[in-house]
């Protein structure tokens, strides 16, 4: 039996890790620092780092690292030993505080979008207090942020930290104005993390999964999720020893991993944690990604985090559920049991609603990745028009107020399920709208739009960035009204607001083509590609947005957006290329020999008299000989668009014609495979991945 209460947060230099190492003064300076935003003395830093030394030397550390998050969309480490020469040829263990704050991992073959070039490699790290430092592998992380020697921001850390600061601020001045005070405002947020589990063996037996993360052939299976049988099932033996294994390790870094339960399709799964601040949620989010692929292939599994490994099935998202609270817990997003009368509530939500309408293509933009675009719009994953899903009671709320009535809140209303035998059930004032993008869930919103392998630090950096422009824009409006005007001062506001915001808003089902025209009509984005998304974050508006908080520069605006032109492309380029591999050694040869052995079979029958059907032959030599010229036309399209040196207008190219010449392989390669016989097989079928894990 694990003793979780010891093991949760065992490998992490937690608060009470320093209050046990730390003197008390100085634990106390620290958390200031913190809380506070202050430099970081060297003094202070002297005896951080030499607690979390010893700390780390008891608990078997040879090593430490600056961990940081590069724009790859991973993290990034280079570790060096804590050994230092001592004069007699023997070594010492040494960890200054210059260590602790600074290190110079080189810059050169990182993504930049053009800030550097590859022979200016000089780069730096730096300390990030707020985020815990932890033990993995023998070995001291210490979160950091990255930049190049000429301070542009090279990483997805900063721009986060950045917005969390701007947020606060905005956000306590508002509150101010309510007569709230607190020393800070906290961004919350809890990702629900989805994924794929497939059997090793089998993965191993797929290029395509191997080099692109997703099938880029497979034919439906005869069964997929139409059963919906796996929903919330009993979890397979073998997948709940998974489960265990990692909560086991995400619990001793201090990562509140809480639910865990099987997916809407087969073979997926979901684990979500309890919330937290949004800059940990973000680390102890790529931390939970990558101890599920290790656990995953110590137990002969592999863990598919691409956002669409398996066409036709559901995809894999990471909701994004975000809050904001006061320093004091206070969630700044709880209606209460009467929101009409509830002022600082309506200003937040009306500000939020002014912001995802004025900044909904930036918020789309954010989550535009080539995995992304196959998920997005069916499956329980949202249209890539961006929404807000608000329910009937919220909805009502506005409305009263926009037409100058009272609302009369029905409160909390209890169900009874069965006569005296079950408790009531008490009913929320929302519901949940699976097709929402962007949908308020009760006391926090859940944006629904994030890709499953997606670092959060993107998203939410502007989620946090809009909020706060909103934020202000409203604290200007109210600033200097008396206390006795200011309910209704904040009425009129919020109906002003919700009059020329309120197209954002819709409680329907995102699926249906009724949606797609209504949303057209009322002028509401529809970016389908990541190509088309990318190119509204460089509108003035959007890098507007970024440079006024100090987010980004203009130019890290533009050399992100290079950065994640070039990513679309190469990830094309790169399934593309896996796709004529299969086509000419897997599938033609397995089609050519079943149609020699079918060829073979109807002259054995002629010649003994027999009149063979060859009406089955003809079927397959056809498919094949259809898929032959897809290929063609693929490779044909993949050299004029490998051969676009401005990344822009390439990732043009890549989605309009080699992504379509792609579809049309797939088509024909799975029609090739439904008529090949089992032995000719060239490796495993979808019924074989999906349904692989038995035990």
């Amino acid at each position: 039996m694990v003793n979780v209460p010891k093991l949760f947060g065992s490998l992490t230099f937690n608060e009470r890790v320093m209050k046990d190492r730390l003197p008390a003064k100085t634990f106390r300076t620290f958390r200031k620092m913190v809380e506070e935003g202050l430099p970081l003395t060297r003094e202070l830093a002297d005896m951080m780092a030499y607690a979390m030394k010893d700390w780390a030397l008891e608990n078997g550390c040879t090593h430490f690292t600056h961990w940081f998050q590069p724009m790859t969309g991973i993290t990034a480490e280079k570790h060096d030993s804590f050994i230092a020469p001592a004069a007699d040829g023997r070594v010492i263990m040494d960890f200054s505080g210059k260590d602790l704050i600074q290190s110079e991992p080189d810059a050169s073959s990182f993504p930049s979008g053009g800030l550097r070039a590859t022979f200016e490699a000089r780069g730096y790290t730096a300390w990030d207090p707020t985020s815990y430092a932890f033990i993995k592998d023998d070995c001291l992380y210490i979160p950091t942020a990255f930049c190049s020697y000429t301070g542009d921001v090279l990483d997805k850390k900063t721009p986060l930290l950045r917005s969390i600061a701007v947020l606060s601020e905005a956000a306590r001045r508002l509150l101010a104005i309510l007569g709230i005070h607190t020393e800070k405002v906290i961004t919350n947020v809890g990702p629900e993390q989805e994924y794929f589990l497939v059997d090793k063996a089998m993965w191993e037996k797929r290029k395509d999964l191997v080099f692109a993360g997703r099938t880029l052939f497979g034919a439906k299976p005869p069964k997929g999720q139409e059963m919906e049988d796996h929903y919330f099932g009993a979890i397979k033996p073998r997948v709940k020893a998974f489960m265990a294994e990692l909560d086991e390790e995400l619990w001793k870094l201090g990562i509140p991993a809480k639910t865990e339960h099987n997916e809407v399709a087969p073979a997926q799964h979901e684990l979500a944690p309890v919330y937290t601040s949004v800059n940990l949620a973000c680390d102890y989010n790529q931390l939970t990604m990558e101890f599920m692929k290790r656990i995953a292939l110590k137990h002969g599994m592999v863990c598919l985090l691409h956002e669409k490994p398996f066409d036709g099935v559901n995809g894999s998202g990471k909701h994004n559920n975000w809050s904001l609270s006061t320093l004091e817990g206070k969630n700044l997003l709880d209606p209460g049991s009467d929101a009409y009368h509830n002022n600082q509530f309506l200003l937040f939500l009306a500000a939020i609603i002014k912001g995802i309408d004025e900044y909904q293509d930036v918020l789309r933009g954010t989550v535009a990745s080539a995995g992304n675009d196959h998920r997005l719009g069916a499956n329980e994953a949202p249209p890539a028009i961006v929404s807000i899903f608000l329910g009937t009671e919220l909805t009502g709320v506005l409305e009263a107020i926009a037409s100058g009535q009272e609302y009369k809140t029905n409160g909390h209303i209890q169900m009874k399920l069965s006569g005296n035998t079950l408790a009531a059930v008490s009913k929320d004032n929302t519901d949940r709208n699976r097709t929402s993008p962007f949908a308020f869930t009760g006391n926090k919103f859940e944006f629904r739009m994030a890709g499953s392998q997606a670092s959060l630090a993107c998203p939410n950096a502007y989620l946090n960035t809009i909020v706060a422009e909103e934020l202000e824009w409203v604290a200007d409006k109210l600033e200097g009204t008396a206390p006795e005007e200011l309910d209704a001062a904040v009425k009129k506001l919020v109906k002003e607001i919700y009059l020329a915001h309120k197209r954002i808003v819709f409680n329907g089902n995102g699926y249906t083509d009724a949606w797609v025209e209504e949303a057209a009509k009322r002028g509401l984005y529809n970016n389908k590609s990541t190509p088309e998304a990318l190119a509204c974050m460089t509108s003035k508006k959007n890098v507007d947005l970024v440079v006024k908080h100090g987010i980004f520069t203009k130019t890290e605006v533009l050399s992100r957006c290079e950065i994640q032109y070039e990513l679309y492309n190469k990830t094309l380029n790169i399934e593309a290329l896996t796709m004529l591999d299969m086509l000419h050694k897997d599938l033609l040869p397995a089609a050519k020999k079943y149609l020699k052995d079918l060829s073979e079979t109807a002259l054995s029958e002629k010649a003994l008299g027999l009149k063979p059907d060859v009406a089955f032959l003809k079927k397959l030599q056809e498919a094949t000989a259809a898929m032959y010229k897809d290929g063609e036309t693929l490779a044909k399209e993949l050299v004029k668009a490998e051969a676009i040196e401005d990344q822009k207008k390439a990732s043009a190219v890549y989605h309009n014609k080699v992504l379509a010449a792609m579809e049309a392989l797939r088509r024909s390669g799975d029609g090739v495979e439904v008529l090949l016989g089992k032995e000719y097989l060239p490796y495993p079928t979808y019924g074989d991945l999906l349904f692989g894990i038995n035990s």
